[in-house]
């Protein structure tokens, strides 16, 4: 086992990710849940290998499934004709005195702009509401809530 894969033999507590450098390349990470690992890395453009999405890719694609799963279980709870759910999404950077409904005015902000899709013979207010109950997934609201991120050094190392 390699020294890059050293956090395989150590077992991951389950309400925790691991994000790990793997030092194949210059910004490639490997990320586990306990069950899953994905790969993420940047572009070839910024000076990555691209082996798999970038960190935005991976949060635009973190919240497009929650809309996506949030909607599946309001319409099968309801009954309602949904056969599939496509949510597009991209983020950017815009001047905040662009932007007449937000509180700042003043420097950037980020955007992010969330199309949805839904196949299925859903008339015009069913497809409203499944629009309003995406904008209530946990992770769309966990985005727009406020966040406390604490960050420490590890003790073990």
């Amino acid at each position: 086992m390699s020294s890059a894969h050293s956090s395989d033999a150590r077992p991951l507590d389950p309400d925790w990710v691991e994000v790990e450098e793997t030092r194949t390349g210059k910004f490639t990470n490997r990320l586990r849940d306990g069950r899953h690992e994905l790969t993420a890395d940047e572009p070839k453009v910024v000076g990555g290998d691209d082996r798999g999405p970038g960190p935005y890719e991976l949060l635009l694609m973190s919240l497009g499934a929650c809309k996506s799963m949030t909607v599946r279980l309001y319409a099968e709870r309801k009954g309602w004709p949904l056969q599939r759910t496509r949510v597009r999404l991209h983020h950017s950077r815009i001047h905040a005195q662009d932007c007449a409904e937000c509180e700042t005015k003043e420097g950037m902000l980020d955007r992010i702009d969330c199309v949805l899709e839904f196949e299925g013979a859903l008339d015009g207010a069913q497809r409203q509401r499944l629009l309003e109950i995406a904008g209530m997934c946990p992770v769309h609201r966990t985005l727009t809530s406020e966040i406390q991120i604490r960050s420490s050094l590890s003790e073990t190392a």
